[in-house]
């Protein structure tokens, strides 16, 4: 039987087109070079490191308008080129033309000595060291943390355990509250938060040592399963003529597939304690034996989530206006998902000028 609005006189030349059109299509992909797809192109200099990570000084693009260092932190389990990824889609960019002095940690990629690596070692260890190095080069007790995502909780970590050196904490789609994620109904979403609960951590751990970024990577497109397996037919259709829309494209499947190891140790602390036993939220995250409180932290906060956010839903991110230690707390939301409030069209002049301004008032 023929489904109804199908016309079978036309069907046979409708799906001969759509095959010439993927053919093209394909060609014309497989005639683009790597070399010609890349990311992270914002000119930067290597100015601290230690073991695999690195930290790089953007350099200006403005007049600086904002006396005291930015600092972006980026997640562990994905790449920060996702925050630079072209000219006209870059975060990055549009805080250098707000006129930031704007530094990026890049963790790199863990090795197998790095298994035994804790939460502890990236905050008290090398976010540390970045912040110190930072201050010393400017002369400054205390620099801007930008937190993306996991790099947020981070952040947050570092500005309650060490609140003198945060002078003003910006968060991004960052999780808080790890169990805040039933809907008024108490019905349970957010794969993400689902999965690491009810997952055999220690298992994992002890059977990878370092968890695969492969893996990882997996996991995540298994939040969206239809809609990953239609951008490589409809979605790469719709740009294959447009050879800017689809060097955006295949910008974003580079990254997307440029997944870094989760260091063990990390990995068993980041899914036991705050996933599965939401200790930050309730005061019981002690990473290196110190306990994390959010009333420590008195600085500023602007807390920015995405509305459609299927990662980290709003509700885990927005649970920690009722937990910090001041007064001047800001939250702001914004339209579409988890990545695309970083690189879609829709924010691209409003987020990091939003950024821009709320830091121009307090600096």
């Amino acid at each position: 039987m023929i489904p109804p609005g199908i016309r079978p006189d036309t069907l046979a030349s409708e799906l001969l087109e759509l095959n010439r059109a993927l053919g093209a299509g394909l060609a014309k992909v497989g005639q683009i070079r790597e070399q010609d797809v890349q990311l992270a192109q914002t000119p930067k200099d290597l100015v601290h490191s230690e073991d695999r990570m690195q930290l790089f000084r953007f350099r200006p693009l403005a007049e600086r308008r904002v006396a005291t260092p930015v600092l972006i932190v980026y997640s562990l389990v994905s790449r920060h080129t996702m925050t630079d990824l072209q000219e006209d889609r870059s975060m990055v960019r549009k805080l250098l033309a707000q006129g930031l002095d704007v530094y990026l940690v890049d963790w790199g990629y863990p090795m197998p000595v790095d298994r035994w690596l804790t939460t502890d070692d990236y905050i008290s260890g090398y976010l540390d060291g970045c912040v110190e190095h930072i201050c010393a080069a400017h002369g400054v007790d205390a620099v801007n943390l930008l937190g993306i995502c996991q790099g947020g909780v981070l952040s947050l970590c570092y500005a309650a355990l060490e609140p003198r050196r945060v002078k003003n904490l910006t968060l991004t789609m960052t999780p808080v509250d790890f169990h805040a994620d039933r809907d008024e109904d108490n019905r349970e979403f957010g794969f993400i938060n689902l999965w690491q609960r009810y997952m055999d951590v220690d298992l994992l751990v002890d059977a990878f040592g370092n968890v695969p970024g492969d893996f990882m990577a997996w996991v995540f497109s298994e939040t969206r399963p239809l809609a990953n397996v239609a951008k490589y037919a409809t979605s790469l259709l719709d740009v294959i003529d447009d050879e800017n829309r689809l060097m955006y494209f295949l910008r974003m499947e580079k990254w997307i597939s440029d997944n870094p190891d989760f260091a063990g140790e990390a990995c068993r602390e980041w899914m036991k304690d705050l996933y599965q036993e939401n200790r930050l939220i309730r005061g019981e995250f002690a990473p290196g034996g110190r306990r994390v409180k959010l009333s420590e932290i008195t600085m500023p906060v602007l807390n920015v989530y995405a509305d459609n956010d299927h990662l980290v839903p709003p509700r885990t991110t927005r649970a920690l206006a009722e937990h910090v230690g001041t007064a001047d707390y800001t939250e702001l939301a914004l339209p579409g998902g988890h990545i695309g409030v970083y690189v879609g069209s829709r924010t691209q002049n409003t987020f990091a000028p939003a950024i821009a301004d709320w830091l121009r008032e307090r600096d």
